[in-house]
C-alpha cells in the first residue's frame, strides 16, 4: 500500500468513525462510484477526500478539481495528500493550478504545499511562481517563513539561473541565508 494512502486511510477512518461506507470507498475498484462521490450532494469531506485521492492515484482526471481544492485546504494533512495525488494524476492543468495557489497573496498561509508540488512537478511554471512567491516574502516581519524557505529550497532543487537574483536577496534574511547559500551552489555558474 502507498505510504500516503496508508496515512490518509488511518486519518479518515478516525474522522469517519469507520463503518461500511468508509470501507466501501476504500476498497471499491469502480471509478464511476468514486467519481459519483465527488459530485453527489451531501457527501462528507472525508468521503470526497478519499474518493478524490483514490481517483488521483488511478490517473482519473475527474479528481482534478477536488484535489486542487484540497491542496488549498487549511488542514496541512489534506494538502499533503492532495499534492501526492495530484503529482500522480498526470493532469496537465496541475502545474498552472499549483502556481496560481502558490502566488495568491490572499491564500499565502496555505502556499507551502503548492510550492512543494511545483518543485516536484518540475513544470515550466515552477521557477517563475517560486521566484514571485519568494520575492513577496522578503520583507521584514513576514510571517510566512516556511513558505519562503520552501521557495528557496525548491529553487535550489530546480537549479534555474533565473533564480539567482532572488536567492541573492534571500541571503540578507537570517532565516533563509543558509538555505540560500546551498540553493545558489546548485545553480550552474554563468560563463
Amino acid at each position: 500500500m502507498d505510504e500516503e494512502l496508508r496515512s490518509l486511510t488511518e486519518r479518515l477512518r478516525r474522522e469517519s468513525g469507520g463503518g461500511a461506507g468508509f470501507e466501501r470507498l476504500l476498497t471499491t475498484e469502480d471509478t464511476d462510484e468514486l467519481a459519483g462521490v465527488l459530485t453527489a450532494p451531501g457527501q462528507s469531506l472525508w468521503a470526497r477526500e478519499l474518493a478524490a485521492f483514490r481517483l488521483g492515484l488511478a490517473g482519473d482526471r475527474r479528481a482534478f478539481e477536488s484535489l486542487v481544492l484540497l491542496l488549498n485546504h487549511r488542514d496541512p494533512e489534506r494538502c499533503v495528500c492532495a499534492a501526492h495525488a495530484l503529482a500522480r494524476l498526470g493532469d496537465p492543468r496541475t502545474a498552472r493550478a499549483a502556481a496560481a495557489l502558490a502566488t495568491n497573496e490572499l491564500r499565502v498561509a496555505y502556499a507551502l504545499h503548492p510550492v512543494r508540488l511545483l518543485v516536484r512537478l518540475r513544470a515550466p511554471e515552477a521557477v517563475p511562481a517560486l521566484i514571485t512567491t519568494l520575492q513577496r516574502r522578503l520583507h521584514p516581519h513576514d510571517p510566512y517563513r516556511r513558505v519562503a524557505l520552501a521557495c528557496v529550497e525548491g529553487l535550489g532543487t530546480l537549479g534555474d539561473p533565473r533564480a539567482r537574483t532572488v536567492l541573492n536577496e534571500a541571503l540578507a534574511h537570517p532565516a533563509l541565508a543558509e538555505a540560500a547559500v546551498h540553493a545558489l551552489a546548485r545553480i550552474p555558474k554563468q560563463r
